[in-house]
């Protein structure tokens, strides 16, 4: 029996219950790993939202029945019909948006046992102790966020351009912040100095949304900072037994916020000078706590998808820009001076097939946050920079996958009328370029732009693809997953200039294992020892998704004894402490000399 089709009361229902059931799940649900907290008498709602969605969903085949056969003297009922069916659409969407399967609300309803069980608790007795130990005994920590993982604030307004919205969008609708969030171009300018009054503030612990004006948090970083002891966080979901204790005199863990838009060589400048400015904090602190004063301070850093490619960038080359004329920086390792573990986890290192689509398509990041155009987004060097490498055959010709593209070069991009070089996107400009009336003056300010970008990218791939060996005492530790089929080959019809995904490998939904370890093969080739220019001191694979692999206990657990047990400038394998709740595999590399 065909379903009937949604009219104006589903339409109003469906906005209602929408909203009702965001908020409902959000708030209930989003402070926690798996987006969803067990039931209590204390906290009835989530029982009672599955009931309603359980009920919804059986309900529906006898609600049509009787709307598909009561009779005129039977309005009043098949009103009633017609109300309820409306409303189970809507929940139905609702579920779907934030993909709630029903077994998983059935197993949350009546099997909370199997919900409660934190294993963060056996951890925290393992590693509070070691936590509460005196600072001196261990490096200090820097926790860098990944892409859109900082908050960013118009300096000038006060307004936060980044990181909060007031609304929530029922269809794709373009975000009110975008030229605000975009970066400015100008022909002939170099991108370092294109700059605009936006600047990062502090690491987004959580998302801020507002639904009918209550506020809601979805947890972003909060996980890995309350782990790693920055100070100030704490999970307040998780019961006191999981939280892990760094004591009242913790002051060694900080975070590092950063522009992402911009090209990822200036945020490692800023991170050098942060690096600096926090070692004489610390040189300070220990004069005072311990009377410490001729220790040398070097720093581990644990650093979430884009962020390792800043940190890989600047162990290499440190403060240094990549020239304007397109050759390299010199590879001296100045980076790595300051730097003695460091831990990179989801991080694209041979680029994220995402990065291409966004640049083409724009990208949403849920049915309920803003879209943000190709225009918008082609404006930021650092989405290029996590591009894949044209090498590895990642952009075939949909008709001949033996046909590989360059996309690094500008004329491809002009001829596809892709991101900034579409035809379409003008409006955007319009709204970008205020004070460029000209279309076809636009036009060329935004190939300008694009142009200088994609040569950037190139620039930055060469810097980090050469082969080279860390410096004694320095470490190199990753953190991937490799169980969620990832998009690894993009097609392209070349009549339309339309991609698709050509081909999937494991990964984590955004990054595939191929591209994190940085193996110099095929993405779906098969290697015992896989070669990578990459000298990694360990690897270890995870089964979960790329925004939850910080909260990964698995995660958790070996970082910590990383962090926390491993000796400094230690030259012998780390510890590995067995798994929690899931397997670890961990493989040799082969080094590329």
């Amino acid at each position: 029996m065909a379903e009937r089709k949604p009219g104006i009361r589903s339409h109003i229902a469906l906005l209602m219950l929408e909203n009702v059931a965001l908020a409902t799940v959000s708030f209930n649900w989003s402070r926690t790993t798996s987006m969803m907290q067990p039931w209590t008498k204390d906290n009835p709602i989530p029982a009672a939202w599955a009931v309603f969605a359980i009920t919804a969903w059986f309900a529906r085949a006898p609600l049509h029945w009787i709307v598909n056969n009561a009779t005129e003297s039977h309005r009043s009922v098949q009103l009633v019909a017609y109300c309820c069916i409306d409303a189970m659409m809507a929940v139905r969407s609702s579920l779907r948006a934030h993909s709630l399967l029903l077994p998983a609300l059935a197993l949350l309803l009546f099997v909370p046992g199997c919900a409660t069980d934190h294993p963060n608790s056996s951890l925290a007795a393992i590693y509070n102790p070691l936590a509460q130990r005196p600072d001196y005994e261990r490096n200090p920590v820097i926790v860098i966020p990944g892409v859109l993982g900082s908050r960013l604030v118009d300096e000038e307004t006060g307004k936060i351009v980044w990181g909060k919205y007031d609304k929530i969008r029922f269809r794709r609708q373009q975000s009110d912040d975008l030229a605000e969030v975009s970066l400015p171009m100008g022909q002939g300018v170099p991108l370092s100095q294109l700059r605009d009054s936006v600047h990062s503030d502090g690491t987004l612990a959580y998302l801020e949304l507002s639904v009918f004006g209550i506020p809601v948090e979805l947890q972003a970083y909060n996980q890995i900072l309350q782990t790693l002891g920055v100070g100030g966080y704490r999970d307040s979901s998780a019961p006191k037994s999981d939280e892990f204790n760094y004591g009242d005199e913790h002051f060694t863990c900080f975070q590092f916020d950063y522009d992402w838009r911009r090209d990822v060589a200036e945020n490692a400048a800023l991170l050098d000078r942060f690096i600096a400015e926090k070692r004489e904090y610390i040189r300070a602190e220990y004069a005072n706590r311990y009377g410490i004063t001729d220790t040398e301070i070097r720093f581990d850093i644990v650093a979430h998808s884009l962020g390792g490619l800043l940190s890989r960038y600047y162990l290499r080359y440190g403060s240094q820009q990549l020239p304007e004329d397109g050759s390299l920086p010199t590879l001296d390792w100045e980076g790595a001076r300051n730097v003695e573990r460091l831990v990179m986890v989801g991080t694209p290192n041979a680029g994220s097939a995402f990065a291409l689509r966004d640049l083409v398509n724009g990208h949403q990041l849920s049915r309920v946050l803003p879209y943000y155009p190709p225009a918008g987004l082609g404006t930021m060097p650092s989405i290029y920079q996590m591009l894949p490498r044209p090498r590895h055959q990642t952009l075939v010709d949909a008709k001949n996958s033996d046909q590989a593209y360059d996309f690094y070069d500008p004329e491809l991009w002009r001829q596809m009328k892709w991101g900034l070089a579409d035809p379409n996107q003008d409006a955007i400009l319009q709204e970008l370029l205020p004070d460029v009336a000209d279309r076809e003056a636009r036009e060329c300010i935004a190939l300008d732009h694009q142009r200088k970008c994609l040569l950037k990218a190139k620039q930055f791939h060469q810097s980090l693809d050469i082969p080279a060996t860390p410096p004694p005492g320095v470490t190199l530790h990753l953190y991937a997953g490799d169980a969620i089929e990832t998009p690894a080959v993009m097609s392209i019809d070349t009549e339309s200039g339309q991609l698709e995904v050509a081909h999937s490998v494991p990964g984590d939904d955004t990054t595939t294992r191929h591209s994190a370890v940085m193996t110099e093969q095929p993405v779906d080739a098969v290697s015992t020892r896989p070669a990578s220019p990459i000298r990694w001191d360990s690897v270890t694979f995870l089964h979960t998704s790329h925004r939850k692999l910080t909260a990964d206990p698995v995660f958790t657990d070996n970082v910590l004894a990383l962090l926390l047990q491993s000796p400094r400038h230690a030259q012998t394998p780390i510890l590995s402490p067995s798994s929690v709740g899931a397997s670890v595999h961990r493989q040799q590399l082969e080094r590329i000399p």
